[in-house]
Formats: C-alpha cells, sequence, structure tokens
C-alpha cells in the first residue's frame, strides 16, 4: 500500500465526515454520539487554510484511507505557532500504519507551516492512540476527569503535546 498525502478539497468532505461517522460508536476517538452531516462539518472544513492549518487526505491510488488535519489552537493570537492535531483512519485501513504515517507526514511539513507545538486531545481509555503519540515523543500535559458523559459512562480526556523547537 503506498499513501500519499494531498491537501482536502471540497469534494473530499464527504469521504471525511463518513471516516469521522464511523468511529463515534467505538466512543474511542470523538464525543459526537450521533453520526454529523456534511452540512454541519462545512464551516469547520472551510477553515482549513493549506498554508497555516491544513487538512490532509491520506491516499491509496484513488481511495481516501483517511485524514490528518491541523487546528487552531484555543483561537488567541499568542498560540499562532501551537496547533491541534486530529486523524482519523477510515476502518479499512486501520491497524497498516497510517496513524505513524501521518504523523511523519505532519512532522515533515511544521517547519513550513511555522508550527513548533502539537497537541493532541485523546480519551484516556483510547490506549492506541496514547500509545501511538506517546512513541512519538508526546507527553501528557493534562488530564481531564471525567468530563465526557459516554452513554451513561464518565470518561476521562488527556491532552498530549510535544514541542518541535
Amino acid at each position: 500500500m503506498s499513501i500519499t498525502f494531498k491537501y482536502a478539497t471540497k469534494s473530499d468532505l464527504p469521504t471525511i465526515t463518513d471516516i469521522y461517522n464511523q468511529i463515534i460508536p467505538s466512543r474511542l476517538a470523538t464525543a459526537d454520539l450521533q453520526p454529523v452531516s456534511v452540512a454541519s462539518k462545512q464551516a469547520w472544513f472551510d477553515e482549513f487554510d493549506p498554508h497555516s492549518r491544513p487538512i490532509w487526505v491520506m491516499k491509496d491510488g484513488d481511495t481516501i484511507a483517511g485524514w490528518v488535519s491541523l487546528e487552531s489552537f484555543y483561537g488567541r493570537p499568542a498560540y499562532i505557532h501551537t496547533t491541534e492535531i486530529s486523524i482519523y483512519i477510515d476502518e479499512n485501513y486501520r491497524h497498516h500504519g497510517l496513524g505513524q504515517k501521518a504523523l511523519n507526514y505532519v512532522f515533515s511539513q511544521l517547519k513550513d507551516l511555522d508550527i513548533d507545538t502539537l497537541v493532541a486531545f485523546i480519551f484516556h481509555h483510547n490506549l492506541p492512540s496514547i500509545g501511538l503519540f506517546k512513541k512519538n515523543g508526546f507527553e501528557t500535559w493534562g488530564h481531564l476527569p471525567d468530563v465526557a458523559d459516554m452513554d451513561g459512562e464518565l470518561r476521562s480526556l488527556d491532552i498530549l503535546g510535544r514541542r518541535f523547537k
């Protein structure tokens, strides 16, 4: 499998949304409890800018295997060099190392994007994602206990971070 990274286009939004919706039932990677619509993700998608806050699709030939995004952190000017990273992999491509490939690709882009700090918000019970990020030098910078009510079960959120300068 040869994965390439391309800037996401508006025509990719339905697939990006579908991949996002695939993980909702697992309660591992998002606090959304019901599937979201393409229309509801449009404003979110429109905030991305390839020159500063990109969203990339991971392609296996013509098929989108996943996506990775860098979003503004906290929306204040002093955080201009810090972004929140999100990675979502299509269910047919999980457990094939795409999370690592996404991180490697993002790391290679940070200098050009003038980003020196990445943060990731990961549910404490999402051990595969926490393992991936920690293996790549991320540290736990925060722990928010029992902040998410997922079907009557309280879940904690970890904030992982890494500086690159």
